[in-house]
């Protein structure tokens, strides 16, 4: 079986324009901004189509069969052996492994239990748990479920050429990423900024500039005369701000506004997050939104400025396409960040 490797993201810290920008690395479900029909169309359409092959790689790959290949386990059995065969487990390990209810979880123990396949025991650590282990029967079930595994994907494997073949691995692990950051942003919100935000928003810039020792002394967003009614300054034409809502409580936001003396040039600012809604893929959700508002508002550019000692900013920007420039664009007042970069929106 094909498993990525996934890792929450960091946090990374930008600096624009007379702002700021905090985000997370490694971006809630519901779009702020009204879409072009054009743009709806084009997105429903991916959307069918994702569905549709994921529905078919589930049927391909046997996952709807009562028995997993030829051997006598169903899939949640297999899964679950696979992942004891790694180390011992508890019910609620097992399910957090496999994204499944503790019940479900229970079962499929159950059903190994009752074919000698695991055991279970008193955890070493705590007499209030039970942890599962593989008997030698389970162990040699599981070495006959890798062979068979492994023979279906070299057979898998064997109609593709190797640039493909890393292709798909690629691929397939961007799309478990977005899985995985889509299931944790279960809650979140994302609409765009009233005036009713104002006091919140600056909170928010306030306390995570604290933080991160990010001073006024310096140019940074905490230092902006116009930091408590942000969402004057986002209404003018070609700005938007979006705020980040979970449970009733403003905990992020960023914006897009024009870059002063440079047309057709907007800049990427004030993108803050609360600990609360780190390291759920936020800030390339809100980049990402915020990129897309600027092509459709007839932006060829989108500009901003960072630091070197910021890695995982940079790292961000990079992987969304910004490229290093030799200059600052115009006058920001950012001294401290030494790293322009700009995005090349048409290409």
């Amino acid at each position: 079986m094909l498993q990525a490797q996934l890792k929450p993201a960091n946090l990374v810290v930008t600096c624009n324009q007379t702002h700021s920008t905090m985000a997370q690395t490694d971006a809630p479900s519901t779009p702020v901004m009204p879409m072009t029909h054009a743009k709806q169309t084009a997105e429903s359409g991916s959307s069918a189509q994702l569905r549709h092959l994921s529905r078919y790689l589930v049927r391909n790959l046997g996952m709807l069969n009562a028995a997993f290949g030829d051997l006598p386990l169903s899939p949640v059995q297999a899964h679950a052996l696979f992942e004891i065969g790694k180390q011992p487990l508890t019910i609620k390990e097992l399910a957090c492994k496999l994204s499944i209810d503790k019940s479900n979880a229970s079962r499929a123990i159950k059903h190994l239990i009752d074919k000698n396949l695991a055991l279970s025991q008193i955890h070493p650590r705590d007499s209030r748990c039970l942890v599962v282990q593989l008997t030698p029967a389970g162990k040699k079930l599981l070495l006959k479920l890798d062979t068979q595994q492994n023979q279906l994907f070299q057979e898998i494997l064997a109609q593709l050429t190797p640039a493909q073949t890393s292709q798909i691995e690629e691929a397939l692990m961007l799309y478990n990423q977005a899985v995985h950051n889509a299931k944790h942003q279960s809650g979140c919100h994302i609409r765009q900024a009233t005036a009713q935000d104002d006091a919140a928003i600056a909170k928010v810039i306030r306390d995570v500039s604290a933080e991160y020792g990010l001073t006024a002394d310096k140019g940074y967003s905490v230092a902006d005369p116009t930091l408590d009614c942000l969402s004057q300054i986002y209404s003018q034409a070609g700005a938007n701000y979006w705020i980040i809502e979970l449970e009733g409580r403003i905990l992020g936001g960023a914006g897009i506004a024009p870059l002063a003396n440079n047309d057709g040039v907007c800049e990427l600012q004030k993108m803050y997050f609360m600990p609360e809604i780190r390291g759920k893929g936020l800030a390339t959700r809100v980049a990402l939104m915020a990129l897309d508002f600027a092509r459709e508002t007839g932006y060829q550019s989108c500009y901003l400025e960072t630091t070197a000692a910021l890695n995982e900013a940079v790292k961000l920007y990079e992987k969304l396409g910004f490229v290093h420039l030799s200059a600052p664009l115009g006058n920001t007042g950012h001294y401290a960040c030494e790293m322009p970069m700009l995005l090349e929106l048409n290409k």
